[in-house]
């Protein structure tokens, strides 16, 4: 049984006798169906009984269910209600619209909307470059999906991915103070949706597209970036490179190897390995296989679509071919994107010496990280429940405050290396191990990190003419 997770958290009111024992025997009932009670609150004490709160972790839902049948199955025990915890936080969602400035009077008012908004708007429309600095476009991106690969749960639509996008958007705010805005389009037209972006790009300062689907993701991203002059970035390919990166030059050292040396065997090749074999080969990595679901990708194969193409042609140098088992033989790393047990034991045991491992699919990784560990030097997976855990949020509020800083208007290679750069760095020698490659979630200093790195390499390639920020005194002459 999979480990219990918050993901699954339940707080069960729960009508029990009034004697010393209640408490300890309705945690012994939670206990022995494999729930982990996280609290047990008594809310209301009777002479004859007790109002008990019992709040635990649970696997599933109908692990959930289990906890209850067993709380009821105690003699002079019923269960008054069921709460998922999960379900209450989302409760009329996740994100609110706070104004900055305070409308107290007569006098506030008039600046923060008529008469005076008049000038701010006649400013911006002398000079449009303005409303990065007096509008939210200085510090909002809008974050778009048309909700065709959310998740580990496919194509759910528009409205059921919104629960993701608000918590993409909080995440902005909480690491990095970015302002960020769900926007769930109600299409997979990839023409529509590149002119629906297009047309609502003036209020926001990037765009952030989130779970489309490949090869439209692609499509979507370079025509975007082409068409727009505010940074587009697709987390799923770039925010996970980044991280995978950053966690793959820490695993070297920890064993001792060089990236242009190591055999790199990637599986998956929709947008996140896509994006993970361009970005390692542009850092310098030599030796990289892709496998898909028909096995390795090689140039003796004929492909229909330009993404597998490309593949055949800038990766497996080597000509390897056949099963994704076939190819990690003698490999140094295993890179995984793609599905639940698509490798075991004997595949991590067929690796070189010295061998890692990143099984990133989630809920459930390419392998359970516990055997891996039997026969790899290093293993990493995308859940918190397991040491190393390679997650998006290291990177992608960084990277959007440091473009947002810089008044960015395109993203390159140097600036996605950078960010993986201050990643890694954020592990000092005293602290890595085959256990800690990657900083924690909650490092306070990483986003401010990558958004310095960000920056400064945003800079460094703009051209020397490039304008500068607008100051002060700008914005009070352009206003006269």
């Amino acid at each position: 049984m999979a480990n219990p997770s918050p993901g699954y958290s339940i707080t069960l009111r729960v009508q029990a006798p009034a004697s010393v024992s209640s408490t300890a025997e309705l945690a012994a009932a939670v206990g022995r169906v494999g729930a982990a009670v996280t609290a047990l609150d008594v809310v209301e004490s009777r002479p004859d009984a007790l109002i008990v709160d019992v709040t635990c972790n649970t696997t599933n839902a109908d692990h959930g269910t289990q906890v209850q049948d067993a709380l009821a199955a105690l003699a002079d025990v019923s269960v008054l209600h069921t709460s998922d915890r999960t379900f209450l936080m989302h409760l009329g969602g996740k994100l609110e619209i706070v104004p900055k400035v305070p409308l107290r009077n007569r006098d506030d008012l008039s600046r923060a909307y008529t008469p005076g908004v008049a000038r701010v708007c006649l400013a911006i429309a002398e000079r449009p470059e303005d409303a990065r600095n007096l509008t939210v476009k200085r510090n909002t991106i809008a974050v778009v999906t048309d909700g065709s690969a959310v998740l580990g749960l496919g194509n759910i639509g528009p409205a059921a991915a919104l629960p993701v996008m608000e918590g993409k958007a909080a995440l902005f705010k909480q690491f990095a103070d970015v302002d960020a805005w769900p926007v769930c389009l109600d299409t997979q037209d990839t023409d529509e949706i590149v002119k629906i972006v297009k047309a609502i790009a003036p209020v926001y300062g990037g765009v952030n597209l989130e779970d489309i689907a490949a090869p439209r993701c692609f499509e979507i991203e370079a025509r975007l970036r082409e068409e727009l002059d505010i940074p587009v970035f697709h987390d799923d390919q770039h925010g996970t490179a980044i991280v995978t990166l950053a966690a793959l030059q820490n695993a070297l050292r920890v064993v001792g190897k060089q990236l242009a040396d190591v055999r790199i065997v990637v599986s998956g090749v929709g947008a996140a390995g896509s994006a993970i074999i361009q970005l390692l080969k542009a850092e310098g990595a030599q030796h990289i296989v892709a496998a898909g679901r028909s096995g390795v990708i090689h140039a003796g194969e004929q492909y229909t679509d330009e993404h597998r193409r490309w593949l055949a042609a800038n990766t497996n140098a080597a000509g390897v071919t056949g099963t994704l088992s076939d190819a990690l033989a003698g490999a140094d790393v295993f890179i995984g994107v793609s599905a639940p047990n698509v490798i075991g034991e004997a595949e991590v045991r067929s690796m070189a010496e010295g061998a890692i491992v990143f099984a990133m699919a989630n809920p459930d990784p390419e392998i359970d990280p516990v055997l891996a560990a039997r026969h790899a030097a290093v293993v990493a997976t995308g859940r918190s429940d397991f040491p190393n855990q390679i997650n998006n949020v290291l990177a992608f509020p960084g990277f959007f405050r440091g473009l947002l800083d810089a008044h960015a208007v395109e993203i390159t290679p140097a600036m996605l290396v950078a960010a993986a750069d201050a990643i890694a760095k954020r592990v000092s020698d005293d602290e890595l191990h085959a256990s800690y490659i990657i900083p924690s979630v909650f490092d306070p200093l990483v986003a401010g990190d990558v958004a310095a790195a960000v920056a400064a390499a945003a800079q460094a390639g703009s051209p020397a003419d490039a304008p500068a920020d607008v100051s002060a005194d700008d914005l009070e002459r352009s206003a006269a």
